[in-house]
């Protein structure tokens, strides 16, 4: 993996921080070549927003109703290997009437300046019945926009 300069880090704006979730690298996310494998970063951001929504929600589903992910995205900064801890910061971005915009940075955990990746996924909330969006819940709304 190289760094992308030229690509924008998905920072989090003052004030839009949501949450911090520090987390180890385990031996058995490695990879053969020897480095967690690009598909553990996803693990890792959806550990952070796992934590956060358990934070501001409770359960996951309130109602028949929660959060789905609908696109999630990584830019792969550095290699990580084990042994190592890190951070994910997430952070929220553009919210709709059903969605909300969260982005990600993780970093390691001994030498913040170390970005490991960056990235964002796309939450909508759900009717599980209907299998339809439906507005974010007056409680959430009210968290983010009071950020």
């Amino acid at each position: 993996m190289t760094s992308h300069a030229n690509a924008a880090i998905a920072r989090p704006e003052a004030g839009k921080l949501l949450h911090i979730s520090k987390q180890d690298i385990r031996w058995g996310d490695m990879d053969a070549l020897g480095h967690v494998n690009n598909t553990i970063y996803f693990r890792f951001m959806e550990q952070c927003r796992i934590e956060w929504l358990d934070e501001v929600c409770g359960t996951m589903a309130v109602a028949g109703q929660g959060p789905v992910i609908v696109n999630a995205h990584c830019n792969f900064r550095r290699q990580m290997k084990y042994p190592a801890s890190i951070t994910v910061e997430m952070g929220v971005g553009q919210m709709g009437r059903t969605s909300v915009e969260t982005t990600y940075i993780i970093r390691d955990a001994s030498k913040p300046e170390i970005i490991y990746a960056d990235g964002a996924a796309k939450i909508v909330w759900v009717d599980f019945e209907k299998e339809k969006s439906t507005a974010l819940p007056d409680s959430l709304r009210q968290l983010l926009t009071g950020l």
